[in-house]
């Protein structure tokens, strides 16, 4: 049964303290690059506390807390969220991330948002930290709670991290999306950013301009969701461009399909030049074309609609030669799984997504986000991209390269953890590499001798406007918290 609740009922969730800093966390605009409203909140929230807060040249914000009586000689323990989050809405939802806090509900075990991204993702992780710092009950080490920037897009936070601002030995991370799963090793990613300039073609004045949306996706996070095999709305987008310039029924106009780096692009709109008296959507190979990818699509993503209707729209088009090279450099890009791991089962080595595409007024980009555990595979991959992408004619950079996190199954941290869960839930954790991009592994880059694991409560959907997050696991993950740290 789904009912639509005010914040007054999530804060009376259990565990409370948790849920009521999330709710006070969602409340402030955070987005990645502009997250001064949020760094402003935590160092007002640390000093409030009394305790040793403060923010370093990048943006990252450094609490400590002493340990409770009796822990004073336990390795202290850096617990470590990211505060930005991803922004992503649905189309039809007027919501302006950069001044409005997010809209929650309660779906049954779920806490949802209203037609948005919920920022669970990592904002359950920075609430437990806050919890932790302001219980009165809770046996602990000394913390250093860390709370990181810009980890959405680009990791800047943990990539200017210095050396030496750190004492701990034990880092956790409190920002993994399944409850069973303690992960211990995770890939590196890199951009890849194509960008070009055309001269617009007149179309002939018999043209008229239709607009063709792809919408309904499922989308998700293009590291830990890209094995679920879900539709990539600029693969569609191209599939269908290309079909109707082959049967000369197709000028491109425009193209506006993805968003982020990182999350499966959902939507899709373009805009196509047609011949007088044509309706794409009347031609049989285009119904045809549209019922195939439908169907093709319809586990993954049941909800895909593929829609064409007439527009007034520019009298320019892109170039037939430009229009050629770009279908078959989208046509060419892997975006998916380009290899699983040789050496763990079930694990993604290697991905790319095709995050973003954008044609008009004389300009063209197109964004892509290589993933592998291996950094040579990486690196590799990157290449390949790009050589594909410069047959546009395209300036293409290759940037923001950052490392995987080597899994060390034999450390101190996750022997405990792995025996406590055992203890707390009789049951056996799943103890992983996993193929999203963490922050250990820059954090790693300074800190080599720092034991390192990550966890956190069952989230679904993150980065997408499904995402949600389950709230008797985020009960099940703050027990687990506590208790680790009541053991260290």
């Amino acid at each position: 049964m789904s009912t639509d609740n005010n914040h007054a009922s999530i804060r009376e969730l259990e565990p409370s303290a948790v849920w009521n800093h999330f709710c006070d966390l969602n409340a402030v605009p955070r987005p990645s690059k502009k997250e001064e409203r949020v760094i402003e909140f935590i160092k007002c929230f640390g000093e409030s506390l009394n305790l040793q807060t403060r923010v370093d040249h990048a943006g990252n914000v450094i609490i400590r807390k002493p340990a409770t009586a009796g822990k004073e000689q336990s390795k202290t323990v850096v617990l470590q969220s990211h505060l930005d989050m991803v922004h992503q809405k649905n189309a039809d939802t007027e919501f302006d991330f950069d001044s409005q806090g997010i809209q929650m509900q309660i779906d049954d075990d779920w806490v949802k948002a209203k037609g948005t991204t919920l920022g669970a993702d990592n904002g359950l992780g920075v609430a437990a930290i806050m919890s932790v710092l302001t219980s009165t009950n809770i046996a602990h080490p000394a913390i250093e709670a860390l709370f990181t920037i810009d980890e959405e897009t680009g990791m800047t936070g943990a990539k200017e991290l210095q050396a030496g601002q750190l004492t701990g030995q034990i880092l956790l991370n409190l920002d993994t999306e399944e409850d069973d799963e303690i992960t211990i090793g995770c890939a590196g990613g890199v951009d890849i950013v194509a960008t070009g300039a055309y001269t617009p073609d007149a179309l002939p004045d018999s043209c008229k301009c239709c607009q063709i949306t792809v919408r309904g996706l499922t989308g998700g996070h293009s590291g830990i969701d890209i094995h679920r095999g879900r539709g990539n709305a600029n693969k569609i987008m191209n599939r269908l461009l290309s079909l109707a310039a082959e049967n000369n029924q197709g000028r491109v106009v425009s193209i506006d399909g993805g968003g982020l780096r990182n999350a499966i692009p959902r939507e899709s709109v373009a805009v196509v030049g047609v011949p007088d008296g044509t309706s794409l959507a009347d031609q049989a190979w285009f119904k045809t074309e549209i019922a195939n990818i439908v169907a093709e699509n319809q586990t993954t993503d049941p909800n895909l609609e593929i829609v064409c209707q007439a527009v007034d729209s520019s009298p320019n088009a892109i170039s037939e030669s430009l229009q050629t090279s770009l279908f078959a450099a989208l046509f060419g890009v892997v975006s998916g799984i380009e290899r699983m791991s040789p050496s763990i089962p079930e694990l993604v080595q290697t991905s790319n997504n095709l995050a973003r595409v954008l044609v008009g007024d004389g300009q063209f980009s197109i964004d892509c986000l290589a993933r592998s555990s291996a950094n040579t595979e990486r690196q590799q991959l990157a290449r390949s991209i790009a050589a594909i992408l410069k047959t546009t004619g395209a300036t293409v950079e290759i940037d923001g390269d950052y490392p995987g996190w080597e899994p060390k199954p034999d450390s101190e941290i996750v022997q405990l953890m792995k025996s406590l869960y055992v203890e707390l839930f009789d049951d056996q954790p799943q103890v992983a590499a996993c193929h999203a991009g963490l922050e250990c592994g820059l954090l790693g880059k300074n800190y080599p001798d720092m034991q390192m694991i990550s966890f956190g409560p069952t989230i679904r959907g993150a980065h997408s406007p499904d995402e949600r997050a389950s709230i008797s696991s985020t009960q099940k993950f703050w027990k687990y918290l506590v208790a680790t740290l009541e053991k260290i």
